[in-house]
């Protein structure tokens, strides 16, 4: 137990951080996604 615990509190936080930044990201590569078809379905409407 005494080997694990430094372990823990020190990659624990950071894998914390890094998941939640990228749930964060997630949506919004969804959004740019959305916008980027949105993009060319009106540039394809134009022509």
């Amino acid at each position: 137990m005494e080997t694990w615990l430094p372990l823990i509190t020190d990659v624990g936080f950071p894998m914390a951080v890094t998941f939640y930044l990228l749930h964060r990201m997630e949506g919004k590569l969804d959004l740019l996604i959305d916008t980027l078809h949105q993009l060319s379905e009106k540039i394809t409407a134009t022509k």
